[in-house]
């Protein structure tokens, strides 16, 4: 009878090990970014997966491995581009498959995040058009010459966004929300100014990488690059605003990125090819690129943090350099602005506050006429179509996001009725159209 016991408490024991392996899957996210969509798995620890893609209908499943739901997924908004419907069920072995019905073909990407302060373990999938490149931006992420007006291109970036909160204050005020509120009164501020037009990084709760942020600006020759942000402190009682423009570290750095990639770049904004150059008189003319960009964005940083000073205490006094990623456009004056500390409960409350974000905003706009007084920018020459002979690994939408065109006017231009290219073909790219 002892033996009995004794065997009941081991499998007992055994039967919950097993079942502390098991993979809760807690909740499923969704975010719309204008090229991609994000499902977001929360689970309760990793979970290996397996992912493949199903014809007639165009079906996209995902299993896994020794995992259970908890209770049932919530229902989505499924009025986008690629989702038409989401299924659950049962496999052997204790697996879980999600199938994703689509309207259309995907190309997917999944990986997986660690916890931070807001979510725990989770599992990514982002679905992109069939026809689109999943990278991010590609290599040659250089739009190419084209005429512009007199109004001065203010690229706004508002910092973080989707899955990516940022820094969360005492009251639950999450940096993303702020950032974005800040960036959309930035944006009338400039929007009612005749000498001015804004470009909106992102535009609503999405994740845009680094590097993509960097393309936007880029991709509409914007004068000027502004990322907004708030900071986070252990010590509560830190405050201030503060501006950061690039560090010398940080342009080196990109110096050595863009020469490594020189055979594959267009020009710069200035009309400087790297293509035809040797490493030495390439680096020479990175150099004096970034020095003279570097210059003014310290110059932009001080003109801003004199307005924020205005309506609150400063951080710091001066402009501070550092190695941000968003900051390395070769030829774009980048700043990062941080509006308050939202780990400062009193900063915190007043970010929550239209009034409050409307000043810093005004302050912002204020900085960057100020700024403009001194560098005022001319109009140029429209310049005529560019040619661009097809490469391998190149598709539509990269060539598109590229010359910051859509893949619609390249179509148009081209008299093309699909999506496939092929390489050593010859496209005209309606420059004039760039960023309309």
């Amino acid at each position: 009878m002892k033996v009995h016991r004794i065997a009941g408490v081991l499998l007992l024991f055994v039967a919950n090990l097993c079942l502390a392996d098991v993979v809760t899957v807690k909740n499923l996210r969704m975010w719309r970014a204008p090229d991609h969509t994000r499902l977001v798995l929360d689970l309760s620890r990793p979970v290996e997966h397996r992912l493949f893609t199903l014809d007639d209908p165009d079906r996209l499943v995902i299993d896994l491995q020794n995992a259970k739901l908890f209770g049932s997924l919530p229902s989505l908004d499924l009025s986008g581009p690629y989702l038409r419907r989401v299924r659950t069920g049962t496999q052997q072995d204790r697996a879980i498959r999600i199938v994703l019905d689509l309207k259309r073909k995907v190309r997917p990407r999944t990986f997986v995040l660690t916890p931070n302060r807001i979510y725990g373990h989770r599992l990514v999938i982002d679905l992109y058009a069939k026809e689109s490149s999943v990278d991010a931006v590609p290599k040659d992420y250089t739009p190419p010459p084209r005429a512009r007006s007199a109004k001065i291109v203010v690229a706004i970036d508002a910092g973080h966004g989707g899955e990516d909160p940022g820094s969360v204050g005492r009251i639950g005020t999450r940096e993303k929300a702020i950032t974005l509120k800040v960036a959309r009164e930035l944006r009338k501020l400039i929007e009612w100014d005749s000498g001015m037009r804004p470009i909106m990084v992102r535009k609503g709760d999405y994740y845009l990488s680094l590097r993509r942020r960097i393309a936007a600006a880029r991709g509409h020759q914007a004068d000027v690059f502004v990322s907004i942000h708030a900071d986070a402190f252990p010590n509560r009682k830190v405050r201030g605003s503060s501006v950061y423009a690039l560090s010398p570290r940080g342009a080196s750095n990109e110096e050595a990125r863009w020469l490594a990639n020189k055979e594959n770049a267009a020009d710069l904004i200035g009309g400087v090819s790297l293509r035809d150059k040797d490493d030495l008189l390439a680096k020479v003319i990175l150099d004096l690129q970034m020095t003279d960009t570097v210059s003014k964005s310290l110059e932009l940083g001080q003109d801003v943090l004199r307005e924020l000073g205005k309506i609150g205490p400063t951080h710091r006094k001066r402009v501070q350099q550092a190695g941000f990623v968003v900051l390395k456009s070769p030829d774009i004056p980048s700043i990062l602005v941080e509006t308050a500390f939202l780990s400062n409960p009193k900063e915190e409350r007043l970010l929550r506050k239209a009034k409050h974000r409307r000043r810093i905003a005004n302050a912002i706009y204020q900085g960057i006429k100020r700024y403009f007084r001194r560098h005022p920018v001319r109009a140029t020459t429209a310049q005529a179509d560019v040619e661009y002979v097809v490469r391998s690994g190149d598709s539509l939408s990269a060539i598109a996001v590229r010359y910051g065109t859509s893949i619609a006017r390249l179509k148009r231009a081209n008299n093309l009725n699909g999506n496939t290219i092929r390489v050593g073909q010859k496209l005209r790219i309606p420059v004039n159209d760039v960023g309309g």
